[in-house]
């Protein structure tokens, strides 16, 4: 099951729903027609519980029982597309949701007022989300919160209402409408809190924490590796100009403190700085330790 499943199917088990949130859905996800009767709306999704959830919605709203229809999509998922049919009462629903004016063309944004009410702009978001949101799954690393409106006026106006709740929205339009993003995170998380999804916002909250976790280990492990590589490039240049100076002038020409750097540094390659000193009969700290590695150095160079 996707991230943004996950999500939707906590939305649709809350106690709590308003008209709100069927007035999103129907601007996002809905489609009016004509028949012998007048107006008819169509409200589609892929998922069968977000259906029946639309359908308790009318039930619950105006006491009308919808149709809901399906069919078969022909590409290769093959996914099922769930129609919520209302052929009664669709003006009167129109006018109470203040939709009509949207579906005639003559304004195509969010009313007004809906910035005005908090718990109105939360139902709305939740809506929104349940209609055509989609979250991309935290597990990537790449965080993407997307809403689709068929409008540029009405993705502006999701954005507004996000700015509301002090969230970093965009919008980007496309050829066959437009999109409202948040790509931060904190935002993410916070979008879910405002429209009451919390085991989600705690799940993503987790899933992110294990992979900062796992990025930390990983640059301090990389950085490791790279520090180790250095000090074996570093011990393996002084164990060849030592072997230089043995085959030259002769370890014996050597001062004895050096002479010892050298029979431990050649005895063990892998030492670091520290156990160097500690095998030293008087042990040095070890910038001492250094000093004397960087003499053999100068001397092997020299040579």
């Amino acid at each position: 099951m996707s991230f943004t499943i996950q999500v939707k199917e906590e939305l649709i088990d809350q106690a709590k729903s308003d008209k709100n949130e069927l007035s999103a859905i129907i601007k996002l996800s809905g489609t009016l027609g004509l028949n012998n009767q007048g107006l008819t709306l169509s409200i589609t999704t892929e998922n069968a519980r977000i259906a029946r959830y639309i359908y308790a919605l009318f039930e619950q709203s105006y006491h009308i029982q919808p149709e809901i229809k399906y069919h078969q999509k022909t590409n290769l998922r093959k996914n099922r597309v769930y129609t919520v049919f209302v052929a009664e009462e669709v003006e009167i629903i129109l006018s109470d949701l203040k939709l009509a004016d949207a579906f005639f063309g003559i304004e195509t944004g969010m009313a007004s007022w809906m910035l005005e009410d908090d718990d109105a702009g939360r139902s709305y978001l939740k809506g929104a989300f349940l209609a055509t949101g989609t979250i991309r799954d935290p597990e990537s690393g790449k965080y993407q919160l997307e809403i689709y409106s068929v409008y540029l006026d009405h993705a502006q106006d999701l954005a507004d209402l996000l700015h509301k709740f002090m969230l970093d929205a965009k919008t980007i339009e496309h050829k066959s409408g437009a999109i409202t993003y948040l790509q931060k995170a904190e935002d993410i998380m916070d979008f879910l809190i405002i429209i009451g999804a919390m085991e989600s916002k705690d799940l993503f909250e987790s899933v992110k924490m294990m992979r900062e976790a796992r990025n930390d280990i990983n640059r301090a492990n990389n950085a490791e590796t790279a520090n180790i590589a250095k000090t074996i490039q570093a011990s393996m240049k002084t164990i060849n100009n030592i072997i230089k100076i043995m085959e030259t002038i002769g370890l014996d020409s050597l001062p004895v403190e050096l002479q010892q750097i050298a029979q431990i540094r050649v005895n063990h390659p892998d030492y670091s700085i520290q156990q160097i000193s500690d095998s030293l009969e008087f042990p040095l700290s070890k910038s001492g330790v250094n000093h004397r590695l960087r003499k053999l150095n100068k001397i092997a160079d020299d040579l």
